[in-house]
C-alpha cells in the first residue's frame, strides 16, 4: 500500500506554530491524525518533532527579560512536558501508545551511547510504541545543541536504518527560484550529489533555528548514506499518507545512493561535530584516501596529531592546506599515535572501514 514500511518524520517549529509563537494544536491533531492512520496500515514511524519552546512560551508571562539561552531552557522545561501530554492524548484517541525520547549531541558522541539510544528506539517500535524524539533543550546550550532538529532527525533516521527520511517545513520543497516568486517551481527530484547552492536561500525559519540550507547539507547526507530524503509542506492536507501513496506529491524527493552503507559509517558520517581529535596529514597521504582505491590512514602520512583522544573515539582528517577531509574512528589513543607519526609497518591510525570522507 506504501511505498515505505520505516519512516523518520521530522516536525518542524514553522509548522508546528502559529504566528504569534505559540503552539498549534489543530495542525499537530491533524499530523498525529495521518502518523495514526500509517501506523495502523503497517508502518514503522519515528516522529522527531520541534514545537517544545513554543509550548513553553505560550504557558508563561515572565516578569522580567531573560537572556537567550535561559529563556530556551525556561521555555523548554515547561513546554516539553505540555508537548508530551499533547501527543499522548492525541495519539491515545487512536489507542496508539507513544513514548518521548529526549537526546542531546553528547549522546551520540559516544558509540555505547549511540547504540544504547538505538536500542531503546528499537524496543519501542517492536511493542508498537511511537517514539516521539526532541532534544534536552534544558541542558543542550551553545557547542553542546544540535544545528536544529533537522540535523537530530538525520542521525535518527541513520542511526535506525529508516527507509525514508520526511521533513515537513511550510514550504513545498525546494525553489528553482525564490520561493515567494510565482514564477519559481519546486525541484521534484535531487540526484545523488547534486549541487544544489545556486537555489537555496540562506536565511532562518520564523521559529526555528535552521533554514532550508541546512535541511538540504542534511538531506544530501542522509540520502548519501542510502536513505530517502523528502522535504514537503506539513502544511498541507493529508501530506505524509500523499507523500507513501503518491509519487506525483508535490515535494522535493533526494534519490538515496544505491550502494550499502554499513551502520558503523551512517554513525561516523555525521560524527565531525563530535570528533575529540585532529590527525593532519601530507598531499600524498591526503591524494591516496580520495583516489578510487579504498585506502586506510597510515602513520607514514601523518604529519601532526592536535588534541587528546581515547582509542575508538572520532577523529577528524585535515590535510596540509588546512582542509578538513573527513572523519574516522581512531585505533589507538593519542599518546601511543604520537609516538608512531612518520613510521612505516604499523597498523593503520584508522581503517577505511572506519573511514568517511566528505
Amino acid at each position: 500500500m506504501y511505498r515505505y514500511k520505516r519512516i523518520a518524520v521530522k516536525i518542524g517549529s514553522n509548522v508546528l506554530s502559529k504566528s504569534d509563537g505559540t503552539l498549534d494544536l489543530e495542525r499537530m491533531e491533524s499530523l498525529v491524525t495521518q502518523i495514526a492512520k500509517l501506523h495502523k496500515n503497517g508502518v514503522e514511524i519515528i516522529l522527531i518533532s520541534s514545537g517544545a519552546v513554543a509550548s513553553g512560551r505560550s504557558e508563561l508571562k515572565l516578569k522580567k527579560k531573560l537572556d537567550p539561552i535561559a529563556a530556551r531552557q525556561l521555555f523548554s522545561a515547561v513546554g516539553q512536558a505540555k508537548l508530551i501530554n499533547h501527543y499522548y492524548d492525541l495519539f491515545a484517541k487512536h489507542n496508539i501508545a507513544c513514548g518521548q525520547v529526549l537526546t542531546t549531541k553528547e549522546s551520540f558522541g559516544s558509540r555505547t551511547h549511540y547504540l544504547t539510544q538505538k536500542n531503546c528506539i528499537s524496543v519501542m517500535l517492536e511493542n508498537n510504541v511511537v517514539p516521539i524524539v526532541n532534544e534536552n533543550d534544558t541542558i543542550s546550550v551553545t557547542e553542546l545543541m544540535f544545528t536544529d532538529n533537522d540535523e537530530l532527525s538525520g542521525l535518527i533516521a541513520s542511526m535506525m536504518n529508516m527507509e525514508a527520511l520526511i521533513i515537513l517545513s511550510n514550504i513545498d520543497g525546494i525553489f528553482d527560484g525564490n520561493p515567494n516568486d510565482p514564477k519559481s517551481k519546486v525541484i521534484p527530484i535531487v540526484d545523488n550529489g547534486k549541487d544544489l547552492s545556486q537555489y537555496i536561500q540562506t536565511g532562518k525559519s520564523s521559529f526555528g533555528r535552521g533554514g532550508m540550507l541546512t535541511k538540504t547539507n542534511i538531506a544530501q547526507k542522509v540520502a548519501e548514506e542510502g536513505i530517502t530524503v523528502i522535504i514537503a509542506n506539513g502544511e498541507r492536507e493529508n501530506i505524509l499518507p500523499q507523500l507513501l501513496e503518491n509519487s506525483d506529491t508535490i515535494s522535493t524527493r533526494f534519490t538515496p545512493n544505491p550502494k550499502p552503507v554499513s551502520g558503523v559509517k551512517k554513525w561516523i558520517a555525521h560524527s565531525e561535530s563530535f570528533a575529540k581529535g585532529e590527525i593532519h596529514i601530507n598531499k600524498k597521504a591526503a591524494d591516496a584516501l580520495i583516489g578510487n582505491k579504498a585506502t586506510s590512514l597510515l602513520f607514514v602520512g601523518i604529519t601532526e596529531i592536535k588534541g587528546d583522544f581515547e582509542k575508538n573515539d572520532i577523529v577528524k582528517i585535515i590535510t596540509d592546506d588546512s582542509q578538513i577531509l573527513g572523519v574516522g574512528k581512531a585505533q589507538y589513543d593519542s599518546t601511543k599515535a604520537r609516538l608512531l607519526i612518520g613510521k612505516k609497518g604499523q597498523r593503520p591510525l584508522i581503517h577505511y572501514d572506519y573511514l568517511y570522507l566528505d
